[in-house]
């Protein structure tokens, strides 16, 4: 019986405590959902301390820098290394005072300049905001053949309007539709771990699919549930199991790395 599974049966609390030693049970205590993040979701990505901690300390000096505080709750936070030796993004359960621990990270696709109305993706934290609501992909194919938001109904994540520098002309700075989402599972979702997209940040299905399933993203969206108990955003699923750890979120930094990392290979050598 897999996690999810045993999740439906039991109830949400299964699942976050799944995999978690017991006091007698000596061992690393895992965050909520890194059982599940490991069973469900591929590609995936192995990061180690060094690096996790390097991500965390790029957590605190990102929101610093944005002038953004986080909260003292504890939460989920998606980073997103954008440099084009790394390509990956690292999903964090933790709190500013308490530190941050690793879920689980696979390899994402962002912004590839050089071509027109392809943008930078921009670093900074965008928040998944109510005000930028949600859609889900209808499926179909461009001129090309390709799902560019991937499988039907998979969740598009918006985080609206955002200043990123244009990756053709001058390069100045414009304005880009920021959107976290699949990509076509058959044409493009092999190439994740490269620079591909137009500005906005590919992930794999089943990112999506964890991120959608669980509300990993989705504080604003169960606040506006808890307060209108009759009208629940038409994009949550109906088979969903929110985590009380839910964050709103999404930080986006550059590493700037020299070489590829060891635990980011290129597309097609994982």
């Amino acid at each position: 019986m897999s996690v999810l599974q045993a999740a439906r049966r039991l109830g949400v609390a299964a699942l976050l405590a799944a995999g978690q030693p017991s006091q007698a049970q000596p061992g690393p205590v895992l965050p909520p959902l890194a059982v599940a993040f490991a069973q469900e979701v591929g590609p995936r990505l192995e990061v180690p301390a060094d690096a996790a901690a390097a991500y965390a300390a790029r957590l605190a000096q990102a929101w610093l820098s944005a002038g953004i505080d986080p909260g003292a709750a504890t939460q989920f936070v998606l980073l997103v290394d954008r440099s084009p030796q790394v390509q990956a993004l690292v999903l964090f359960w933790g709190s500013p005072a308490d530190g941050w621990r690793v879920v689980g990270a696979a390899p994402v696709s962002t912004g590839l300049p050089g071509r027109y109305e392809h943008f930078v993706t921009p670093t900074g934290v965008f928040a998944h905001a109510l005000a930028n609501p949600d859609f889900r992909a209808e499926g179909t194919r461009n001129d090309l053949g390709i799902r560019g938001y991937g499988r039907q109904g998979s969740r598009i994540f918006d985080f609206g309007w955002v200043a990123a520098p244009k990756g053709w002309g001058n390069r100045a700075m414009s304005v880009m539709r920021l959107q976290v989402h699949a990509t076509d599972p058959d044409l493009l979702e092999r190439r994740l771990g490269s620079a591909q997209s137009k500005g906005c940040i590919r992930i794999p299905a089943h990112v999506d699919e964890f991120l959608d399933r669980y509300g990993v993203l989705d504080a604003d969206y169960d606040a506006a549930l808890a307060a209108d108990k009759g009208r629940v955003p038409w994009v949550l699923r109906s088979d969903r199991l929110p985590s009380p750890w839910a964050g709103r979120w999404l930080v986006v930094v550059d590493s700037q790395a020299a070489t590829r990392p060891d635990w980011s290979p290129v597309p097609g050598a994982r």
